[in-house]
């Protein structure tokens, strides 16, 4: 009886030690915990410490944190049919109103049920609106629209989108190596038009040099011709002036040898000239004398 006794006890004693363990429980900062019992839903606990019934409620616990998921080598077909491997990179989180909700329609697995096929559809959808070419050299471009598709189709799931990177794509060797001697042809008619503009420039450089010399001989000209007819006129001016001064001379001259021999002759009367006056006169005429000077 006393064995008997000390099992009983021993039991009791697991048993409340059970339930002082399985009464309590606590969730993790970053975490809802969905409360069960037998299997039905109850309520969603907050972070921190919690109370259950024990052996028939269970807590699972649900990550509301920013986590990294990687989808790689998703095969996708281009614009123009060159098959490509994405690998993308979506930060996501699950939205901490929607824990119930999300638990009761998808369990723990969501991400596999509500995130997974959205990013498969909707990556290999954008990614065939670019071409082969366009998905390199717009890159930017790609990525900004395939988040942008994968956030609209998350729309209202409970399922909130951070961030979306394309982080590398893949194209067959062949199309790769037909894509470098592409880009290297490329490189090249950049590099002749770049020649071609430079020689342009040299070739315009010249021509303004040679122009500028040329207006310069020309102005030089010019200015040698208006010198030169500068220099005529002013010699014709002289001449102009040094003949006027003659002609004035001349008829100085000529005046004064007209007015010299008047003189000579009015002494040449003065000197034949007797003294004696007229012995007739006209009635009222005038005395004649002779000019005194």
């Amino acid at each position: 009886m006393k064995t008997v006794g000390l099992v009983v006890a021993s039991l009791v004693g697991l048993i409340l030690v059970m339930v002082a363990f399985g009464s309590w429980f606590t969730v993790d900062q970053g975490e809802r915990g969905v409360v069960l019992r037998n299997g039905a839903f109850v309520r969603v606990a907050d972070p921190g410490l919690g109370f259950k019934t024990p052996f028939i409620e269970d807590v699972i616990d649900l990550s509301v944190r920013t986590h990294k998921r990687v989808y790689d080598k998703m095969a996708s077909y281009s614009k123009d049919i060159q098959l490509a491997t994405i690998r993308i990179a979506v930060n996501s989180k699950l939205d901490p109103s929607r824990v119930r909700e999300i638990y009761e329609q998808f369990g723990k697995n969501y991400e596999e049920r509500i995130l997974d096929p959205a990013v498969n559809g909707e990556s290999k959808i954008v990614f065939g609106q670019f071409t082969a070419k366009e998905a390199i050299e717009q890159r930017g471009k790609l990525q900004a629209e395939t988040e942008k598709a994968i956030r609209d189709a998350l729309e209202g799931s409970g399922i909130l989108i951070d961030s979306v990177q394309i982080e590398n794509i893949d194209f067959s060797t062949e199309f790769e190596k037909s894509i470098e001697a592409r880009m290297q042809a490329e490189v090249e008619v950049a590099r002749l038009k770049q020649n071609l503009e430079r020689e342009k420039v040299q070739a315009d450089i010249a021509r303004t040099q040679a122009n500028g010399r040329s207006d310069a001989v020309r102005a030089e000209a010019q200015a040698k011709a208006d010198a030169t007819l500068m220099q005529a006129k002013a010699e014709a001016e002289g001449i102009r002036l040094r003949g006027d001064a003659s002609a004035l001379a001349i008829q100085a001259r000529t005046n004064a040898l007209k007015n010299q021999g008047a003189d000579i002759i009015e002494l040449t009367k003065a000197e034949r000239w007797n003294g004696a006056l007229p012995t007739t006169m006209l009635p009222n005429s005038v005395t004649p004398l002779l000019p005194i000077k």
